[in-house]
């Protein structure tokens, strides 16, 4: 900045630099106007100090240790800088300065404190001016709201520089535009009807008033005056010697309570009035009984006086002689009172620790308090105390404390738990379920335990051969023959078992390895027939049918050949042996053993000399078989015993890790091994073959040791912390903890305390204190002076005040403190009462008697007396029995009560059981559910006048009992399980059944009854499986052919012979003797004859045929199969012998077959022999099934190694038919209602386990209810407000009183209260139970003010129909009323009061108007619901309420018409100019005829002839508007008239028109003519 001084003076100068850092002081409030302008005008090098440069970033620590620095220069008026040392150092500015640094942590510390939106006013015009514009206003105006911004500590709430919030976030905006709506001026609704005059002479008024609708809004006009006056039409003068004008007493208002002069009290407590000072120091005036105390009393009460005036009042408003107004009851103008004195309180106590003590994860905040006492209570009307507690938030965000515990339901154990994790220590203890949030979780839920099935296994093998025990090393003479049986469905479950799958038998001379034979061809040794040899070949084979190498066989090899014999010609031809029969015994014993036989038979007879045949005997061999002994032998063990360590195992333990699993290490299961003889228990162990001896030791997994877990002990149950009576029970205090875990496998037991109670210590007795009243004192009326100087009397008699001391003592009887008994004993006595001193003139009374004994009969009373004492007796007054009676009747008390049913009967209520002591709710086990019970009804008691008492005065427990019954559940009832049938096949996989049938439906509720089918019955189907050798058909041999004709010589040719078939168990140990054939397949069973052919001697002799060969298991068909037989004798003649081969495809399930395994569907679900549910196991069975469908022996599945399925059975569920389980019924609820009819109580149960599967349904009823019985309910009742009562004047101030009264009802809708006494409603009393109130009675002539009108409705501020707030507003008003013309300069001003209101509508207000009459019409404003005000519309679009025309209608016969143009009157018609207005009014001639004459400009903007509008005036249709335009319906019925008749002269015309002969000129046509009455213009 450049400054030139070459023309400026030293003043100028110096005034120049006075304006310039004052311009800089401005720009920079840190300027100092003193230190720039302290020393500049007598310094000689004129230079000073100019701290332009800005304050610097606040550097140093965090918080307010921080440093600001800034530049300051030395500056020369001329404008240039200066050294420092050319400045005075006194003047020189601070450069350095302490600040606040803002660090990011701060961020949690400090907040911007934001307050509401203040309301919306008007925004300043340009040049600053604020007013309304209410002309420009359409909708609304354009506002500013402002609120304050602070930036505050979160801790304290306390306010800091702006600059820290600003560090984190910008400040947020203090100013924002709004919306004023346009200003609405008062609203007031229509005048109510003139007052009626009142009756008299003179000068009358009436009045009529209005009320406030909506006040003024948004700058809108005030209201106007609420109030018109007038003047009654009606003046009657006064006749001579009647006073124009009424006299009334007016009271005037009390004064305030005042204590007399120090000179008005005498020593001896009277008092005195001094008139020769006029000092106002008042003395204090106490009453008699006051003693000075150490301290003052919080109750010391001063007794004062207060006066009032009484005025004589003229109907004019103005003051009159009292002695117009005297009369015999003169309103008292004195009397006593107490000096008011406020309540007082001490100081705040300190506040107390915040309730939020640690960090949740709620934003909720802590709360503090703090509390003040009471040290002087508030008397004759003072101040009542104010708030005794206070309360404020605190811990708003919780950052900085610690973690909260954290509560939570327990994992499923033993119990259900609420239990708490301590942050600090990591672990959890058991506390309050109501601490733990949400619902508590299901205190049981279903469970299973896997059922155990047993195995299921095969038939048994047939008998193996004798062989050693050990074949790789054979010893002694002794071996074991064999049987075994495997397993088609494994054991389930931990008690499943299978039973042993080796039986064994001892033998002699065992052989492993033996020879087996088979022979040759029989060749003849010399010729073709005759003795031979077989050539035989020997293999030796193993015990399991093997080849193996002949070395292994010890026996010596059988012989390469051996000797048969060929049939010749004529020989004798026998077969060859058949195959031996089945043994006769499975085994031997002392008594039978075993035989089998083989025969052969005759193929064809000898001729002559030829070999003979054998004899019979020679045709069948015997043989024995099965010598073995029927006992035999298996191994038979013990179950698994546990677990247990083992040295050896715990070496290895050391080095493995057993199964890949973290276990508690490796142990063993042993058991024991029996050798058992079949049916007859334990044998030798040597019976049973060492090589199929089970195992009796196996690893196992070692379980760890569970050590017993038990939660910390809880908290200590709390203490009382309100103290308590001292002569109460010894209250005790207790902790518990729960088992989680039971000890198991050696693992450490649990504890035997489980819960532990002690004694609460440093219990609070609650202090006694009581209050005591002393005697009243004497009378105390208005001092001497006031009541001579107002009354001119001096007796001191009449109303009066006495006070009394009170005193609080304690249990000991020592004096204590206010506060002490205010909190511990209730109420304070009433320290005051009033008094009365009996004047001479009053009437003197004895006191009452006591009330004469009553009888028992209710329908007496008793009477109590007094007596008059003195000259009482005989004053005449008196005398008056009916103002002072002598004799008080009341109505004795009556002990009669009646009761009557109330409510419907509840549900019926079976007698509750013991409920055990645990926590938690108990399921109904045994609970009773069912039987006897009552249901229950309330009844009213009443007495004898039908008030309502409470009900045990007619019946001990309020209730009406009567027995119930509820029936008990009949569960379905089904037979027991039938046996199982047999297996439905006797071959491979069948199915067996089992069932049960009906016996008993269920009803009420019982268990339903499973899926029945059409016989009422419900099968069980499991798998079965037969072996298929089990039943096999065996047949004898075949009897010798019997020719059919023994007429032939050799006795040979066809025949038949014939067999025994019967079947057989081939799995029965015992004799193997015929079983039922239906067992055995009846597709298979051999023939029992067959049709046979003894050969003769010249025929040649085949022998049978052999087998078939093997066809390949893919049974190719390109595949053949032979078989053949050979030559046993040949023919005598050449003929040719049979084939000796054949030949035949391999055809699939003719002769050639394949086999599969066949896998069931699953079973149903098995469960364990006398489980019904839960866990089982479903199986499948395997089956080997041949091409053709046939179930066939597993062999021939195994004999081609198919795989075979692995899973043959699964676990399953078979849902438990679960019933419903409740809990027990909680307690009683309270009652809905403390009296009076409607109250109920209810009790609930609750569902622990729904119902499940086929179990018991729940109920549906799980609360009950029975209505309460009724009890009186006592309330306070506010009578009406009396009158205003003057005590003897005829107007002014007086009071308005009400009475309170104790009432006795039953809370129901129209409750019928009756009064009672009033001990029965208790001391308590409302606040705002004000029962008496000041009030005025106007006088004649006074200006007074109307009662409050009534709220009007609520109303909101809307824009275009669309609300402006949320909140509406109501007004109501009091307007004045003028008496008297001369008195209304004396007027209140009329009153307004606005309150807001929710439920709001929005209203519009619009100008409505009357029909015109004679030019003029009535205009008003109205609501939208209908009401008529003043104010709302708008007065610029106010309809106009005066017509006139203009220009003015001055022709003759013309007038202003509705349309604001001149016509002309009935029976003229107007003759318009060319410019629309009228010109002249002609008169119609014959105005009875309804044509006019005269020709009618109807121009668009005038209205038709009056004549036409009369003429069409009776008309049903209307042609024309009321404005007197033609209505368009005229217009289109003329156009359709028009064209119909245009149609009609075109129709006649096509008809008259002759035909056409020749081309030729049309006669000429004559034209139509259309009459018409004279107008031409058509």
């Amino acid at each position: 900045m450049y400054f030139s001084f070459s023309k400026i003076s030293d003043l100028s100068v110096i005034t120049f630099w006075k304006i310039f850092v004052l311009q800089m002081y401005k720009l920079n409030s840190s300027f100092s106007l003193n230190q720039s302008l302290g020393r500049y005008i007598n310094d000689v090098h004129l230079c000073f100090f100019n701290p332009l440069g800005p304050w610097g970033r606040c550097t140093g620590n965090c918080g307010p240790g921080g440093i600001q620095s800034r530049g300051v220069w030395c500056f020369h008026l001329e404008g240039w800088t200066s050294l420092l040392s050319n400045c005075e150092e006194a003047d020189k500015p601070e450069n350095e300065r302490s600040c606040f640094r803002v660090c990011d942590w701060h961020g949690e510390l400090f907040e911007w404190e934001v307050s509401e939106w203040q309301i919306c006013v008007l925004a300043p015009f340009i040049h600053g001016e604020v007013k309304l514009r209410t002309s420009e206003c359409v909708t609304a105006q354009h506002g500013l709201q402002h609120r304050t911004v602070h930036c505050i500590q979160k801790l304290n709430r306390t306010v800091v520089i702006s600059e820290i919030c600003e560090y984190f976030a910008p400040q947020p905006p203090t100013e924002q535009a709004c919306l004023i709506p346009c200003p609405r001026d008062c609203v007031v609704s229509e005048f109510s009807p003139w007052s009626v005059c009142s009756q008299g002479c003179g000068k009358k008024l009436q009045h009529r008033t209005r009320s406030i609708i909506s006040p003024p809004l948004y700058g809108g006009l005030m209201c106007p005056n609420l109030t018109e006056s007038r003047a009654c039409d009606s003046y009657i003068p006064c006749p001579l010697g009647e006073e124009e004008y009424m006299f009334s007493l007016k009271v005037g208002p009390w004064s305030k309570c005042k204590l007399p002069h120090l000179k008005e009290v005498s020593l001896s407590g009277r008092t005195i009035v001094d008139f020769s000072s006029d000092s106002k120091e008042r003395v204090t005036f106490k009453h008699q009984g006051y003693k000075p105390h150490h301290h003052s009393k919080p109750w010391d009460i001063e007794i004062g006086y207060q006066t009032r005036q009484v005025r004589c009042s003229r109907s004019d408003g103005k003051n009159a002689m009292l002695s117009l107004c005297m009369q015999d009851n003169f309103p008292l103008t004195f009397q006593s009172c107490v000096m008011p004195k406020d309540c007082e309180t001490s100081d705040w106590s300190s506040w107390s620790y915040c309730s939020k003590t640690c960090q949740s994860g709620d934003l909720s905040p802590g709360f503090r308090s703090r509390s003040r006492n009471v040290k002087h209570i508030a008397i004759g009307g003072g101040q009542e105390c104010p708030e005794l507690q206070e309360k404020e938030a605190c811990n708003l965000g919780g950052e900085l404390l610690q973690l909260c515990s954290r509560y939570s339901y327990s994992k499923w154990s033993a119990v259900l738990l609420c239990y708490v994790v301590l942050y600090s220590l990591f672990s959890s203890r058991p506390v309050d379920k109501k601490l733990c949030p949400g619902p508590a979780p299901a205190t049981s839920r279903i469970c299973n335990v896997p059922c155990s099935t047993d195995c299921m296994v095969s038939s048994w093998s047939a008998w193996g051969l004798c062989v050693h025990e050990n074949c790789q090393d054979p010893q002694g003479k002794k071996g074991f023959r064999l049987r075994q049986r495997h397993i088609l469905m494994e054991s389930t479950g931990p008690d499943g078992n299978c039973p042993h799958l080796v039986e064994s038998l001892p033998c002699d001379d065992p052989m492993c390895y033996q020879w087996l034979v088979s022979e040759g061809v029989c060749i003849p040794d010399h010729g073709k027939c005759g003795l031979g040899h077989h050539i035989l070949k020997a293999v030796c084979q193993n015990d399991r049918g093997e080849e193996v190498s002949g070395n292994l066989c010890l026996a010596p090899p059988p012989p390469e050949r051996m000797a048969c014999e060929i049939p010749c010609r004529m020989d004798c031809v026998v077969s060859q042996w058949a195959s031996w029969s089945a043994c006769s015994q499975s085994c031997s014993n002392k008594n039978t053993g075993g035989k089998q036989t083989r025969t052969r038979t005759i193929l064809a007879l000898p001729g002559d000399g030829g070999k003979p045949c054998p004899p019979p005997q020679a045709l069948q061999e015997y043989r024995l078989c099965n010598d073995h002994s029927c006992t035999h032998f298996y191994w038979e063990t013990s179950p698994w015993g546990s677990c247990s360590e083992d040295a050896l195992v715990t070496a290895l333990n050391a080095t493995s890790n057993w199964s890949g699993e973290a276990t508690c290490g490796v142990g063993i299961q042993t058991r024991k091994v029996f050798c058992m003889k079949s049916h007859m228990g334990q044998a030798m162990i040597k019976r049973c073959p060492d090589s199929t001896r089970p195992e009796t030791v196996r690893p196992c997994l070692l379980p760890c040791k569970r050590d017993c877990i038990v939660t910390p002990f809880s908290e200590w149950t709390p203490c009382p912390t309100s103290c308590q009576q001292e002569n109460g029970t010894l209250i005790k205090q207790s902790r518990y903890r729960i088992v989680i875990q039971e000890a198991a496998n050696g693992g450490q037991e649990c504890p035997d305390t489980l819960f532990e109670e002690r004694e609460c210590e440093d219990i609070t007795y609650c202090p006694v204190y009581r209050w005591k009243a002393h005697k009243w004192n004497s009378c105390i009326l208005v001092p001497e002076s006031v009541r001579q100087g107002m009354m001119g009397t001096s007796e001191a008699c009449g109303k009066g005040l006495q006070t009394r001391d009170i005193t609080c003592l304690s249990d000991d009887n020592q004096s204590a403190e206010m506060i002490d008994c205010l909190k511990w004993a209730g109420d304070m006595p009433p320290l005051v009462q009033e008094c009365h001193v009996a004047c001479r003139d009053d009437c003197m009374f004895t006191p009452w008697s006591k009330f004469t004994p009553c009888s028992t009969d209710c329908d007496t009373v008793r009477t109590r007396r007094r007596q008059l004492t003195g000259k009482s007796r005989k004053k005449e007054k008196c005398q008056n029995a009916e103002i002072y009676p002598l004799v008080e009747t009341e109505a004795c008390p009556c002990e009669a009560f009646t009761s009557q049913p109330h409510g419907n009967w509840s549900e019926c209520i079976l007698p509750e059981s013991k409920k055990e002591a645990q926590r938690g709710l108990r399921l109904r086990g045994d609970a009773k559910t069912c039987g006897k019970g009552v249901r229950l009804q309330a009844i009213v008691c009443s007495d004898k006048n039908g008030r309502l008492v409470d009900p045990s005065y007619c019946s001990s427990s309020g209730y009406i009992e009567e027995e119930c019954f509820i029936p008990c559940p009949f569960d379905c009832k089904l037979s027991d399980w039938s046996n199982w049938g047999s297996c439905s096949s006797s071959c491979g996989i069948g199915v067996r059944i089992r069932s049960k049938w009906l016996k008993e439906k269920p009803y009420n509720g019982g268990r339903p009854c499973p899926k029945l089918d059409l016989k009422n019955q419900v099968h069980e189907a499991v798998p079965c499986y037969s072996e298929c050798n089990q039943y096999s058909w065996v047949v004898e041999h075949w009897s010798p052919c019997r020719i059919n004709s023994e007429l032939r010589a050799f006795r040979c040719g066809e025949g038949i012979q014939t067999r025994k078939v019967r079947c057989v168990n081939t799995m029965d140990d015992s004799e193997s003797g015929s079983v039922d054939s239906a067992l055995c397949n009846q597709a298979e069973i051999p023939a029992e004859a067959q049709a046979c052919s003894l050969l003769c001697p010249n025929e040649c002799v085949m022998s049978e045929w052999g087998q078939w060969s093997k066809c390949p298991q893919s049974c190719d068909p390109h595949s053949m199969q032979r078989r053949s037989r050979y030559l046993l004798r040949p023919p005598l003649s050449s003929r040719t012998c049979a084939e000796d081969s054949q030949v035949q495809p391999c055809i699939l399930n003719e002769n050639c077959f394949q086999y599969h395994y066949n896998i069931t569907e699953w079973s149903m679900c098995q469960l364990s022999e006398n489980a019904t549910c839960g866990q089982g196991v479903k199986t499948r069975l395997l089956s080997c099934v041949r091409s053709d469908g046939k179930s066939v022996s597993m062999n021939y599945c195994e004999q081609q190694n198919l795989e075979r399925p692995v899973k043959m059975s699964l676990r399953c569920l078979v849902e438990c038919a679960v019933n419903c389980q409740l809990s027990e019924w909680t307690s009683w609820s309270e009652c809905s209602q403390t009296c009076g009819h409607g109250g109920r109580r209810s009790r609930t149960r609750f569902i622990i386990i729904p119902a499940q599967g086929e179990g018991r349904p729940c109920p549906v009823q799980l609360t009950q209810q029975k209505t309460c019985p009724v009890k009186p309910c006592y309330s306070w009742v506010m009578g009406t407000w009396s009158s205003c009562i003057l005590e003897g004047g005829d107007c002014g101030d007086g009071v308005q009183v009400r009475n309170l009264s104790c009432v006795v009802h039953n809370a129901s809708a129209s409750p019928t209260a009756k009064q009672v006494e009033n001990t029965l409603c208790g001391e308590w009393l409302p606040q705002e139970s004000v029962l008496q109130l000041p009030c005025s009675v106007p006088c004649p002539g006074d200006c007074h003010l109307t009662e409050w009108s009534e709220w009007s409705t609520c109303e909101l501020t809307c824009i275009d129909g669309r609300s402006f707030e949320s909140m509406g507003r109501q007004s109501r008003s009091r307007t004045f009323v003028i008496q008297s013309f001369e008195n209304q300069d004396n007027c209140p001003e009329q009153v307004l009061e606005t309150r807001p209101c929710t439920g709001g509508k929005c209203y519009h207000y619009t100008w409505k108007a009357s029909l015109w009459r004679d030019n003029e019409r009535t205009v008003w404003c109205q609501r939208s619901d209908g009401i008529n005000v003043t104010g709302g519309c708008s007065a610029q679009s106010r309809p106009a309420s005066i017509r006139q025309c203009n220009p003015a209608c001055r022709k003759p016969f013309s007038y202003c018409t509705q349309g604001g143009v001149c016509g002309c009157e009935k029976g003229y018609t107007e003759i318009m100019r060319s410019d629309g207005f009228l010109d002249y009014c002609v008169k119609i001639p014959g105005s009875e005829d309804k044509k006019a004459d005269v020709k009618n400009i109807a121009a668009k903007n005038r209205p038709v002839n009056s004549k036409i509008h009369d003429i069409f005036k009776g008309w049903s249709l209307q042609p024309l508007d009321p404005d007197g335009r033609v209505k368009l319906w005229v217009y289109g019925v003329s156009a359709g008239g028009f064209l119909l008749l245009i149609f009609l002269i075109f129709t006649s015309y096509l008809v008259c028109k002759k035909p056409k002969q020749h081309q030729s000129t049309p006669p000429q046509q004559k034209p139509l003519t259309l009459a018409y009455d004279g107008d031409l213009d058509m």
